[in-house]
């Protein structure tokens, strides 16, 4: 019987700036979206009904998860009966602002388009991915883009950070529309599409230049986040940040060995990753 197996990546929001609150309920905002290497995988087979299994109890319990409703949307669309075995193996951390719901969304949109050779276009994956979230559109071809509107908005940046990545995760979820509730929208004074990146160290520009405003809300409602991006500071990170409306915060070290030796510094229980650059 036929099988496929697709892996879907995590992002990271390279900034994050919350401008206005739209009359639809939405907020206009803008962000850098950068892919890290770290996967969810999806596989699919042949079954006589629909059923989806992943090695998350939280998620076999969801009804509505993001690959459901896309397999909703492709059968609507294409006017077939999408009956199959989706098995999801999760790894990215969930509720974690990675982007993990919003990954397997769009990785289901190009399963089940795949698989049941639908022939479906890029543009007609990114109107159903947005359909089920402001930035699964940005998961149908990741690679770094500016994100503007409610994030649906893309263009293609020449960015590559040519350093580790250390991924930090404390295991708090915290609420999204919490978050957007929270916020105070404003116009920054230097706009993310507008950052001079030089040739040479582009950290220091970033430091400078790039926040969250996540950050305000969520570090005073949990020290424990900001404590984590304060030490990525204290241990060496050149650039360091939130990502998403959290938990967690990243930091780009210069070489293998700094990153290496801040990942021990973290307590056990937090979910660690080093993204190491392997595109």
């Amino acid at each position: 019987m036929k099988e496929l197996t697709i892996k879907t990546p995590a992002k990271i929001n390279l900034g994050l700036n919350i401008l206005s609150k739209r009359e639809d309920g939405y907020h206009n905002l803008e962000t850098i979206f950068y892919p890290i290497n770290l996967f969810d995988e999806l596989t699919i087979k042949g079954y006589q009904k629909y059923e989806l299994i992943t090695n998350n109890t939280q998620l076999n319990t969801e009804h509505n998860s993001t690959i459901t409703k896309a397999r909703e949307l492709i059968s609507e669309y294409a006017g077939i009966e999408i009956n199959a075995m989706v098995t999801l193996d999760k790894r990215i951390p969930i509720g974690a602002g990675m982007g993990g719901g919003s990954s397997d969304g769009a990785a289901a949109l190009i399963l089940f388009n795949k698989y049941y050779d639908l022939k479906l276009s890029n543009e007609i994956l990114y109107s159903l991915a947005l359909k089920i979230g402001s930035d699964v559109p940005f998961f149908i071809e990741p690679k770094p883009m500016f994100g503007s509107s409610k994030g649906e908005v893309l263009e293609t940046i020449g960015l590559i950070l040519d350093r580790p990545i250390l991924i930090v995760n404390p295991g708090i979820h915290i609420s999204t529309s919490w978050a957007f509730s929270k916020i105070v929208p404003r116009i920054p004074e230097t706009h993310l599409n507008q950052i001079n990146l030089p040739g040479g160290n582009i950290f220091s520009v970033f430091r400078e230049s790039i926040i969250n405003d996540f950050e305000v809300v969520i570090f005073e409602s949990y020290p424990e986040i900001k404590e984590i991006k304060n030490k990525m500071y204290r241990l060496g990170a050149e650039f360091s940040l939130m990502t998403g409306s959290g938990s967690t915060v990243f930091g780009i070290f210069p070489d293998e060995i700094s990153v290496l030796k801040a990942s021990k510094e973290f307590p056990a229980n937090y979910f660690i990753f080093i993204d190491r650059l392997v595109k």
